[in-house]
């Protein structure tokens, strides 16, 4: 009976150590512990039985294996979570041929989850090409493959390296292995934002890790190279057709660089890819693809891109002979592309090709504090500051507007090499150095108050330099010339007394019109007396015009009457002359006066009673009467009669009364 117990206690200390319960997510690594073969080559896992790790792994549930003969590890399924990848690192199979860096992969190894069948295909040691997506669970065995995933090694290390890293640090991570965790997420490009908070479009420049060197002269690597572009070329195909097709891709030949196993059976190379990658999310082997983000190549309305090309076909010239400024090729060609890109966005690898936005609508450049806003070329140009011939600085304030044609905006860059070196190189100079020499060479003054001239010669001047170059000048705008502060107040002061000037013009100028006003208000205000004054002036002018007319007559009456009488009297006179004469001769002189004075008084022609007495002083009583009658005569003035001579009238003496008297002429 106690050898019953003993045998059921020795079954049973066999027996029960010796089942193992796998889990549902869980393999079991059988390991033998003694054979009676060893293991083949250099593999660490037995197939046919050999000692050591066996290649069959114990599934889930219930399982027997006789401890004394083998141990029991179970270990989790790989698991990838969602949005992750994991690599693969094979430990058993054949050697990788010298110089790679990852093992072949074969359709035939699936999923790395038959060890068999991927010894038996070939498989090799080392990085597998493939990785495992997102959200893959399964059994792969633990000797076999080392399974990386961004959190978790998942894989028992065969080799002491990895062993002594194990327990060092109490497992495995990415970090061993030269892996960061992001690495092992899915590449995702798509739209992000700038440095300013734009969302931009963005692209994936790929490197190749692995594969052959790239051909001599290369820089990037084109699967099948530029031979359909030379066949393009050849067909007569034109710029737009061959651009297009340079700037598709043959990323369908190895699914976006996912499959790189196609990539390097189609010719893939080593090094920088011509073919980027969109928008999207990529499995790709950290151990062999690298990416870098680029911005999306955006060409907004108004301006074009020339493009720099490092890569494609020899340089052929298509510029002429005229042109001594590089060179410009057909797309597809290394060089500048005569033809540039439009209005649009392209996905072109800014490693392989440089590109120069040029404005071609009007592009205004401000030397000035304030800069344009529509582009950034103008950023670094400030104020020109210029010394008149008197030695006052001045400052500048200035705007210069351009065109760049878009069919020559190549032939430009291939000149200046940007539209900065256009704007700082080339404008700044011609624009600083004219108006340097203008102002040098007048006064202050002149300069400011001549600036419309200024600025025509500037146009003139700046629209010759820029026509070297191919670009049109627009015009060149004066804004504001700022002279020091002690000629301004000159200026200030000029203008001051040049105002005051013409508003004493303006106000002398008011007053005349003033009087004006006045005067033709005065001569409204009189129109009617004035109109009667000029009847009246017509009036009196007629009567005049009749007196004098009457005048006239009477004149021309009384000088005709006038002579006859006169002529009449000098017969009488003379007559009477002759008589008296003879009269004289016959009775004396006092009796003729006498005769004559009676005869007179007679006639009428003397008052017999005399206002003024003259005495005779004791003559004769003819003499007397003579005396009476000159008397008389000089009293009125009149003439002697019958003698026509006139007689002087007896002046009165004053008196003190101030009355004059009657007085007497002795004779």
């Amino acid at each position: 009976m106690l050898s019953v117990y003993a045998g059921v206690a020795f079954l049973a200390l066999l027996i029960f150590p010796s089942i193992r319960v796998i889990g549902p997510t869980e393999v079991g690594l059988v390991t033998k512990r003694f054979a009676f073969k060893d293991l083949k080559g250099h593999n660490p896992v037995a197939l046919e039985g050999e000692a050591g790790h066996q290649a069959a792994l114990l599934a889930a549930g219930w399982n027997f294996k006789l401890w004394l003969l083998y141990t029991v590890r179970k270990f989790p399924w790989v698991q990838v979570p969602a949005d992750e990848i994991a690599v693969v690192i094979a430990q058993v199979g054949d050697a990788v041929p010298i110089g790679a860096k990852s093992a072949v992969y074969k359709k035939e190894f699936g999923d790395f989850d038959d060890i068999r069948g991927f010894i038996g295909s070939g498989g090799q040691k080392g990085v597998q090409r493939k990785v495992l997506a997102p959200g893959t669970s399964l059994p792969i065995h633990p000797a076999g493959f080392l399974v990386i995933t961004s959190k978790k090694v998942y894989g028992l290390p065969v080799t002491d390296e990895y062993r002594d890293i194990e327990r060092k640090h109490g497992g495995l991570t990415p970090h061993v292995f030269g892996l960061e965790p992001d690495q092992l997420k899915l590449v995702r490009i798509g739209p992000s934002k700038d440095d300013s908070g734009r969302v931009r479009d963005t692209i994936g420049i790929v490197t190749a890790l692995e594969g052959n060197p790239l051909s001599s002269g290369d820089i990037a690597c084109r699967l099948g190279g530029f031979d359909d572009v030379a066949e393009m070329e050849k067909g007569g195909r034109t710029d737009a057709d061959v651009i297009d097709v340079l700037l598709g891709n043959k990323n369908q030949q190895h699914n976006n660089y996912q499959d790189f196993q196609a990539f390097l059976d189609h010719g893939g190379r080593i090094g920088l890819q011509h073919d980027p990658l969109l928008a999207g999310a990529y499995a790709l082997n950290p151990f062999l693809v690298k990416v870098d983000l680029a911005w999306m190549l955006v060409v907004n309305q108004g301006e074009v891109a020339v493009i720099k090309s490092y890569v494609g076909l020899p340089t052929v010239d298509t510029s002429g002979a005229d042109f001594k400024h590089g060179s410009i090729v057909r797309p597809g060609h290394q060089g500048i592309w005569q033809t540039p890109l439009r209005t649009g966005k392209y996905a072109i690898n800014s490693r392989c090709y440089a590109h120069e936005i040029v404005p071609t609508a009007i592009l205004t450049l401000n030397w000035a504090e304030a800069v344009s806003k529509a582009h950034n070329l103008d950023a670094h140009l400030s104020q020109i500051v210029a010394r008149s011939r008197e030695g006052f600085e001045s400052k500048i304030d200035l705007q210069v507007q351009i065109h760049v044609p878009d069919t020559v905006a190549p032939r430009v860059i291939s000149m200046v090499g940007t539209m900065q070196n256009l704007v700082s190189e080339v404008l700044q100079a011609a624009v600083g150095n004219h108006f340097r020499d203008t102002l040098q060479g007048m006064p202050a003054i002149e300069f400011i108050e001549t600036r419309s001239d200024v600025q025509a010669k500037a146009t003139d001047h700046i629209r010759t330099e820029l026509a070297r170059y191919e670009v049109e000048t627009l015009g060149v705008y004066i804004q504001d010339v700022l002279p020091p502060e002690h000629l301004t107040d000159v200026l200030k002061k000029r203008e001051i007394a040049n105002q005051e000037i013409a508003t004493y013009k303006m106000q002398q100028s008011s007053q005349a019109e003033r009087v004006q006003m006045e005067k033709a208000k005065g001569e409204a205000d009189m129109q009617a007396k004035l109109a009667q004054s000029k009847v009246a002036v017509d009036i009196a002018t007629n009567n005049a015009n009749a007196k004098k007319a009457e005048a006239d007559g009477e004149s021309t009456y009384i000088t005709k009457i006038g002579a006859a009488e006169a002529s009449k009297v000098e017969a009488l006179g003379l007559a009477k002359a002759k008589g008296f004469e003879k009269q004289k001769e016959a009775v004396g002189a006092q009796a003729t006066a006498l005769v004559n004075a009676i005869q007179a008084i007679a006639d009428g022609h003397v008052n017999v009673m005399p206002e003024v007495l003259v005495v005779g002083g004791g003559g004769s009583g003819a003499m007397e009467a003579l005396a009476s009658v000159l008397t008389r005569a000089v009293q009125g003035g009149g003439v002697v009669p019958h003698l026509g001579q006139p007689v002087a009238s007896a002046a009165p003496e004053p008196h003190g009364n101030g009355k004059s008297q009657s007085g007497t002429i002795n004779g």
